[in-house]
């Protein structure tokens, strides 16, 4: 009679046990009585390889107008063609900078060149001149390689649309003096119209950079004779 007692406690305090599993979570909360488990942890996000394109920072450069390693094409053009005229090659920011030099990449020199008024310049989205280098005609007459140009005093450059603005004046052969750039003259602009064209000119007979342009007057009559797209960078 003991025996059966003590099995039927043994039952009753086991069958308490199991419907108290079946009513509390493993961390203790409380679960419905059919004992529905807790949702899975969502599984994390994958399937990519990771790499990730080149960046300025990668070559100590704040910004830049694309991949130097894509300006592989050799741009030149007569002094008649570009002579007086201002080239711009639009650049967005997507970060505050402090900007310093505008890099640019020299392909070739002229050593009989007779260069003056040459000047490298920053416009925003407005057309306002923000920055701007002194006459950077020495710096055209030597060493082919991508030189930083800097600007006459830094400037904090916001997020958004800037325009790199060239001038050249003076004589040159013209396959002598070259700049790197794109392949891309004609094509660069595609579904692109004033004033946000991504590469164009504007004015002729300047010898300085103006303090504004008009960018509703960006031109693409010179871009498509073979001016190809410059390769700029920011530092």
């Amino acid at each position: 009679m003991r025996t059966r007692t003590t099995t039927a406690g043994l039952a009753a305090t086991l069958a308490a046990l199991l419907a108290l599993s079946g009513c509390t979570s493993s961390d203790g909360g409380p679960h419905a009585a059919t004992g529905t488990p807790a949702a899975a942890p969502a599984p994390v996000q994958g399937g990519g390889s990771g790499y990730e394109g080149p960046r300025p920072q990668d070559q100590n450069l704040l910004a830049w107008t694309g991949d130097p390693n894509d300006a592989g094409h050799v741009t030149a053009q007569s002094a008649a063609g570009v002579g007086g005229r201002i080239t711009l090659v639009r650049i967005g920011l997507r970060e505050q900078i402090t900007w310093s030099n505008i890099w640019l990449g020299l392909a070739g020199v002229d050593a009989n060149a007779q260069l003056s008024n040459c000047y490298l310049g920053v416009y925003d989205a407005t057309g306002k001149l923000v920055a701007s280098t002194a006459d950077i005609s020495p710096q055209l007459m030597t060493d082919a390689v991508a030189k930083p140009l800097p600007l006459t005093k830094p400037f904090t450059a916001g997020t958004g649309t800037y325009f790199i603005a060239l001038l050249l004046n003076g004589n040159w052969a013209t396959n002598a003096l070259t700049l790197k750039a794109t392949g891309a003259g004609i094509s660069v602009n595609a579904g692109l119209t004033p004033p946000a064209l991504r590469y164009s000119t504007v004015l002729t007979g300047q010898t300085s950079l103006p303090a504004t342009l008009n960018l509703a007057e960006q031109s693409t009559s010179t871009i498509n004779t073979g001016w190809g797209s410059q390769w700029y960078g920011v530092s």
